[in-house]
């Protein structure tokens, strides 16, 4: 239970914070490149996104709130074994959160099992402020779902909370382009 709590301040904190601002309206990205950013995996390893190695799911969370949603996301794709690489990429703009991303990723760790941590890709700071601006970060609650190419650019896309009609539609799409570059 410790841990649990440790986890809900590191995300609401430095959520709470960036959620004063006015909200960024949602848009429609589908055909547009996914913004050149950088982040570090749970595991401690930079990561550039895209990554343009095959196709990619990326789930972006900007609330902890979204992870109930994102939950239920990756359940659904694990089940349906897609061949495209999975990440959860918690976006978290801001300066204070940048500053605290030890203690945040810290906190992640201690409610994730080791063997999950390379899937998950927190984006801190300018980098995560231009994901929101490419997506919109209305209705934070709502995981944003892209399904890129191996070029980076978005294939797929949905913002409304978790649809099981949406699964299959998303599995269709993923099937439909090649593995690997």
């Amino acid at each position: 239970m410790n841990a649990l709590r440790i986890l809900s301040l590191a995300f609401l904190i430095p959520v709470a914070l960036p959620s004063c601002k006015s909200a960024i309206p949602n848009r429609e990205i589908l055909g547009q490149g996914f913004p050149a950013v950088v982040g570090e995996s749970l595991a401690g390893e930079r990561m550039e996104l895209p990554a343009h190695s095959g196709p990619a799911v990326l789930l972006v969370g900007y609330a902890q709130d979204a992870q109930f949603d994102a939950d239920r996301w990756i359940y659904g794709l694990l089940q349906a074994k897609p061949t495209a690489t999975i990440l959860e990429v918690p976006t978290i703009p801001g300066l204070f959160p940048r500053v605290a991303s030890g203690w945040i990723d810290s906190g992640m760790r201690s409610g994730i099992p080791s063997e999950d941590w390379a899937s998950v890709v927190t984006v801190y700071g300018s980098d995560a402020g231009r994901i929101a601006e490419f997506t919109g970060n209305e209705k934070p609650r709502n995981i944003r779902v892209l399904l890129l190419d191996s070029e980076g650019r978005v294939r797929w896309f949905h913002d409304r909370g978790f649809s099981a009609g949406k699964l299959l539609e998303l599995d269709q799409a993923i099937r439909a382009l090649p593995a690997q570059k």
